[in-house]
């Protein structure tokens, strides 16, 4: 079974784009082994402590090398990628042996795709800049810039997210063509 690492790029702990993830992973359970990254403890991307390797940092480096792709939800953040997810990504994205020449990390090559949930722009902003990104990090962007989910109004006063049957749809296309690409 392919093992499939999701990142969620908010820390909130019920936050939209954890509750979009939660719906992936209940398509996706069925035909992948899932897990979602925790890496609220890394600290600030800084090359005075990037070797030694700092703890927290190598335990996500596993944790991504032995996943056989990543999928990305982040929130948007006045159209822009969040801190804390443009610096588990810094991390990433850095050698992991000082001087390597070819610059191998932990995620060049790996296949990754990408949702978000936010407001009126369903997360265009964020999933054009990060697709950007990753597609700079040599990563494989599989689905281009993803699925994007518009908030209703009822879901900033109730807290849930509300999924039409036409988004519930984009997620398993979503689901399917990223496990058919692995």
């Amino acid at each position: 079974m392919k093992k499939i690492l999701i990142v969620v790029g908010s820390l909130r702990k019920n936050s939209f784009n954890h509750q979009l993830a939660m719906c992936a992973k209940g398509i996706l359970e069925k035909h992948a082994e899932v897990d979602f990254l925790s890496f609220s403890d890394l600290p600030f991307m800084n090359q005075d402590i990037e070797f030694p390797t700092p703890e927290s940092v190598a335990r996500v480096r596993q944790a991504v090398h032995d996943a056989d792709g990543i999928w990305m939800f982040s929130p948007e953040y006045n159209y822009q990628i969040p801190g804390v997810l443009k610096n588990l990504l810094d991390w990433l994205s850095r050698p992991l042996i000082p001087g390597d020449p070819q610059r191998n990390s932990a995620v060049k090559g790996k296949p990754v795709t990408i949702s978000s949930v936010a407001g009126r722009s369903a997360g265009a902003g964020v999933r054009k800049n990060l697709s950007a990104l990753l597609e700079i990090m040599s990563m494989r962007i599989i689905g281009g810039m993803g699925t994007g989910v518009s908030l209703e109004a009822e879901s900033f006063q109730t807290g849930e997210l509300i999924l039409s049957e036409k988004h519930v749809e984009e997620l398993h296309a979503q689901a399917e063509a990223f496990l058919n690409a692995l």
